[in-house]
């Protein structure tokens, strides 16, 4: 840069708020948007939120109210938690996750009734469906997790889930099986990782390239499989079905969240279970605490005798063994089939959901929960006949990843080491 363009440059970077302040000025601007736009300037025509559905056990009445009145509401409450965010900043204190939370949840009610005016809002299918559009990612965050705190940053998930939804369907069609196709893309989501971590800790190429290269080649293979094999043959080789529900006695029937959490398919059980145990395994045990140093201080982990590249492909294959199981939730636990290029993109996501929930297992599957909450809401929204143009519904998702993220961008520091080939032995 020029000496000239250096005043220029300064003078650019001090017009732009601190950092500490940016959250919350995004935060204040959301909650005045939520008051003004839902509230002041909402409608009055009545919306109605459906707690149960018809098969439910035990039935509620629908609530009717005024999406202005919800957006007043929930506009206030917004405006008074941006307020103490803005509080916050000026007393340079850190602003609590309860607070975006709050603010977040506010903006999405208050959007929900807004477009359900005139209509019914149905909890119980957004709920559900959320979970279920989101269990991919869910799946493909807590790979990331692992992977990077191992420091090894897996940009491959997206092939990863992609394998595992391709070889899912193929061994549930000619095998009958649910429980070996789980196994069989489990494996191929290990393969892949496999890859990654021979390419990047063997021979030291960038982890960001191989993992790129990796999702060329799966998508590649899997759409060629697809048109000369699976399209012609379907009936023997692309039709698996789905896994059944298992609907858990009396916990089922509890209204709205027995229906959403205890009335579900395998993988989604099994992603309610390894949600938890994978933070409990990183944070909890002795397994985790170097699996964490391999991600932050290699040469530390080194020097008391941890064999750091060993360690760093094990962590990796275990994390594709993860994402493998995202990739069958895909076929076997959603659409019953495999579809060209399934995955949609899915993988990144599940990348922003690791940034957004700070390399933390829980945080990450409430980040992967917002983008499938906000694909079922694209849904619906269509379903519903709301004024909103369908070009700017079917963006909803993946503009409030990107709002999502830059709420947090620069405000969190993942593994120090990740991405970084360690040389010493």
């Amino acid at each position: 840069m020029s000496v000239a363009a250096e005043p220029v440059a300064v003078a650019h970077a001090s017009a732009l708020p601190p950092r500490s302040w940016r959250l919350p000025i995004i935060l204040a601007v959301l909650a005045v948007v939520t008051f003004v736009v839902f509230g002041l300037f909402g409608t009055d025509e009545e919306v109605r939120f459906a707690w149960s559905r018809a098969a439910d056990a035990v039935s509620l009445d629908p609530s009717p109210a005024s999406p202005r009145v919800i957006g007043l509401i929930f506009g206030a409450l917004a405006l008074l938690a941006s307020g103490f965010a803005l509080w916050s900043a000026w007393n340079r204190r850190k602003v609590g996750v309860w607070v975006m939370l709050i603010v977040g949840i506010a903006f999405l009610v208050s959007l929900v009734a807004w477009v359900g005016a005139g209509g019914s809002v149905p909890v119980v299918f957004l709920l559900t469906g959320a979970i279920g559009l989101s269990t991919a990612i869910v799946f493909g965050a807590l790979a990331g997790v692992i992977g990077e705190r191992a420091g090894i940053v897996n940009i491959a998930i997206e092939g990863q889930l992609l394998g595992g939804a391709f070889t899912s369907a193929i061994v549930a069609s000619t095998t009958g099986s649910y429980i070996l196709a789980l196994l069989a893309a489990m494996v191929t989501g290990a393969l892949i990782s496999m890859v990654l971590a021979v390419f990047s800790i063997r021979y030291l190429v960038d982890q960001v390239i191989v993992g790129v290269v990796l999702i060329g080649l799966v998508t590649a293979i899997t759409n060629f499989f697809y048109s000369a094999a699976l399209a012609p043959n379907s009936g023997a080789l692309n039709n698996p079905g789905t896994l059944d529900r298992i609907r858990i006695p009396l916990l089922a029937d509890i209204p709205v969240l027995g229906p959403v959490l205890f009335d579900q398919r395998l993988t989604t059980y099994l992603m309610f279970v390894l949600v938890p145990l994978t933070w409990f395994v990183l944070f909890k045990t002795k397994w985790g605490l170097r699996v964490r140093a391999l991600g932050e201080h290699p040469l530390a982990a080194d020097t008391v005798g941890i064999k750091v590249n060993r360690w760093r492909f094990w962590a990796v294959t275990i994390a594709g063994l993860v994402a493998g199981l995202g990739g069958a939730s895909l076929t076997i636990g959603s659409v019953g089939a495999f579809v060209r290029e399934m995955s949609a993109g899915q993988g990144f996501i599940a990348l922003a959901a690791v940034i957004l929930g700070r390399w933390n297992p829980f945080y990450a599957a409430l980040a992967a929960l917002l983008f499938g909450f906000a694909s079922n809401f694209r849904i619906w929204a269509g379903q519903a006949g709301s004024a909103l143009p369908p070009d700017l519904i079917a963006m909803t998702p993946y503009v409030v990843t990107i709002l999502a993220v830059a709420l947090v961008a620069g405000r969190v520091v993942g593994p120090k080491a990740a991405g970084k080939p360690y040389l010493k032995e």
